[in-house]
């Protein structure tokens, strides 16, 4: 359940309430200015008065410069405001603006007065407003959002991916009594939600909650904390008066044992509790906050795998980019639960969410599909020395803001971070020992591109990841054996995650003179090598129990603003989806028939239908037995099986002149399963990378 769900069910469940807490949507009717600016601040009324756009929340100015102008798109400021009236009940409460999140540092003004700032686009942020709101007349919100890089602020650069600038994500408005669990504890819901000694026979749960006097003088007030199973029955509960103190925000932590508890098992059985904690005054709730609880147990064990609540779980990974073609990073519900629905189409059961925090509506969606989250922070290509405190910053914010997630298991604190390398890794140990502080239950892990395990900023972390780009960024595709082997045999107790692997695939470009290795500076991608890299490599990883989970990169195409490669400018092609969500590449049914348990059959290279060879090859994946296939009608003989028990080759394959209907079929447990695609021969041709430089980019079947 998000916290936006979360405060929206505190609101309605104090409905009938005289006061209490409530929540309002802020995201329209905004007023929008981009920059440069000559100067600033701007506080002339001409400019104020000046042209501004009216815009709804979530917005970004970078959904179209970013993701088509290599190195060509606008980074600084932009001010956003807004004008609204306090309703007159809401006089005497206190009102605060919980922002999910604004690209990349955000000062916030109301009636003129700076009333707080955050550093950092990704995660959420709450300010009290009280002192600054007219509760009798019109107020103005100024928010000034600026994405400009800086040397202090993670990510330092827009190298790897684009720094959306804009408020990109919903705003909400939140008024609560003087008295009421705290809002802003670093953007977090204020009640922590661990577990421990968990069992099929047991759980121990704690429940710790900070409350937030407001008020002159102490307030009595009853504490209730209950849990509710997935059918909404009360499990437990717990029932305590205290007199709060005005002196400092106080913490009031309840403990619970659930006998024969149901366990939260990933896809197979994501089964959620609930926790309700409210405060209740004179006989009436006066605040309330609900959150999810998943039991289970985690655990990494070297050379054997991971394990859920004791028992070996697949960990079939891919990673996701938040941003969308011509949406950039301002989302609705509808984009990030499509995004899930297509990790789920494709069999996933580990989602790696790179290189920063993601909505909080994506970690809920995961919880309930039962999908198994690495999350992480910005802390990304390059260092300067000046990051640490935002680094721990926004270390503390993932934390804080996703502790109660079930699905999340483990804390990412760097990706690809290399020199100084005294400093990264001292930087890397001290971030560890802060999400061990904050949270001593998860794991952490550290990633690293070189593929050696005593890197200097290695070892650092509970989990050692490496991105490791065998013929695409470093020797060829099969190179992937002997690495994995030599880690195996040196480093037994290392405990490994091989955190991206793949090459990129433009679906215009289509090949079958295929090599090892591709030179990935050149312009032609074709989608085919991607295809043969991904093939190779998932074979090899399923059959190494020390890789304990693996992360294909990337489930999606995304925007690389500094970048012009593959023949697309300002374009990241590794995804197995197109940045359009519109079409799903080759890979995408290689790994579906390999992981999902849906029925897959599906003949590849179907738009590489202009062949250049008569004699070829035709590669079918069918999770449901043996597929037969028919060119031009006429049955080939039975196939030889590939990499995997879902790859299928049908060798010595002679095309007819012209056109030529490739027709698969198969029968399995009760199903009838077809594809059919057209291939065209009109003679012998070579598309191959090598004769590719000086002819313009194929495209299109």
């Amino acid at each position: 359940m998000s916290i936006r769900t979360i405060l929206l069910v505190a609101s309605l469940a104090l409905a009938a309430a005289v006061q209490g807490r409530e929540v309002k949507n802020f995201n329209n009717d905004w007023e929008f200015r981009r920059g440069p600016f000559p100067e600033e601040p701007h506080t002339g009324a001409t400019w104020w008065n000046g042209k501004w756009e009216k815009v709804n929340v979530p917005h970004t100015w970078n959904a179209i410069d970013m993701q088509t102008r290599v190195n060509d798109f606008y980074e600084g400021p932009a001010y956003y405001r807004k004008k609204f009236r306090m309703a007159a009940a809401d006089s005497g409460k206190r009102c605060f603006l919980r922002f999910e999140g604004v690209g990349a540092c955000a000062d916030v003004y109301v009636n003129n007065r700076l009333v707080g700032s955050h550093k950092g686009a990704y995660s959420a942020f709450a300010l009290e407003i009280t002192g600054a709101v007219d509760y009798d007349g019109e107020n103005i919100v100024v928010v000034r959002a600026d994405n400009k890089s800086r040397p202090d602020v993670i990510p330092v650069n827009h190298q790897l991916f684009g720094v959306y600038g804009g408020i990109y994500r919903p705003v909400w408005l939140v008024t609560t009594e003087g008295v009421g669990i705290k809002v802003t504890d670093h953007g977090s819901p204020g009640v922590y939600v661990s577990q421990s000694n968990v069992s099929d026979k047991r759980a121990d749960v704690r429940v710790r909650v900070k409350i937030d006097n407001g008020t002159a003088a102490p307030a009595p007030i009853v504490v209730e904390t209950v849990i509710k199973d997935g059918a909404g029955r009360k499990v437990k509960s717990d029932r305590r008066q205290m007199d709060l103190t005005p002196q400092g925000t106080q913490t009031f932590t309840t403990d619970f044992v659930i006998e024969k508890p149901h366990l939260w098992q990933g896809i197979y059985d994501p089964y959620l509790y609930s926790v309700t904690t409210r405060l209740v005054s004179g006989g009436r709730v006066i605040d309330e906050v609900v959150q999810p609880l998943g039991l289970r147990r985690f655990e990494a064990i070297a050379g054997k795998g991971f394990f859920l609540n004791g028992k070996k779980y697949p960990m079939y990974g891919v990673t996701r980019h938040q941003d969308w073609w011509q949406k950039g990073s301002a989302l609705t519900d509808r984009e990030h639960d499509a995004d899930l629905n297509a990790i789920m189409d494709v069999g996933a059961t580990t989602v790696r969410f790179a290189h920063y925090q993601q909505s909080d509506r994506i970690y809920s969606r995961c919880d309930s599909l039962g999908l198994v989250v690495w999350a992480e922070i910005p802390f990304v290509n390059r260092v300067t020395g000046r990051e640490w405190e935002n680094a721990h910053s926004q270390l503390r914010e993932l934390i804080r803001q996703n502790y109660n997630h079930p699905c999340i298991y483990i804390w990412g604190l760097h990706n690809e971070v290399y020199s100084p390398t005294d400093y990264t890794s001292a930087l890397t140990a001290s971030l560890h020992d802060l999400a061990k502080t904050e949270d001593p239950d998860r794991m952490t892990a550290s990633v690293n591109g070189y593929g050696i395990a005593l890197h200097p900023v290695n070892q650092n972390a509970d989990i050692q990841g490496m991105n490791r780009y065998f013929g695409w960024y470093e020797k060829k595709i099969k190179d992937i054996d002997a690495w994995i082997e030599g880690l195996e045999r040196d480093y037994p107790w290392q405990r490994l995650m091989l955190t991206e692997y793949g090459a990129d695939g433009n679906p215009d470009h289509q090949t079958e003179l295929l090599g090892e290795s591709l030179n990935w500076g050149r312009p032609y991608y074709p989608e085919t090598f991607q295809t043969k890299t991904h093939e190779y490599q998932w074979s090899v990883i399923a059959k190494h129990p020390y890789i304990i989970a693996s992360y294909l990169w990337n489930m999606f195409d995304f925007a690389c603003p500094m970048w012009s490669r593959g023949g697309v400018a300002s374009r990241n092609l590794k995804g197995l989806v197109s940045f359009d969500r519109r079409e799903k590449k080759d890979s995408y049914f290689w790994y579906k028939a390999n992981w999902s348990r849906q029925p897959v059959l599906y003949v590849t290279q179907r738009r590489n239908a202009d062949r250049e060879r008569r004699e070829t090859s035709i590669t079918v994946y069918c999770n449901r037995g043996v597929p037969e296939v028919a060119l031009n009608g006429r049955p080939l003989p039975r196939p030889r099986q590939g990499y995997t028990e879902v790859h299928w080759i049908f060798d010595s394959v002679v095309l007819d002149d012209g056109d030529n209907i490739i027709s698969a079929r198969t029968t399995g447990e009760g199903e009838v399963l077809s594809d059919t695609v057209r291939w065209i021969y009109n003679g012998e041709k070579d598309r191959s990378p090598e004769k590719y430089e000086n002819r313009k980019t194929h495209s299109g079947f």
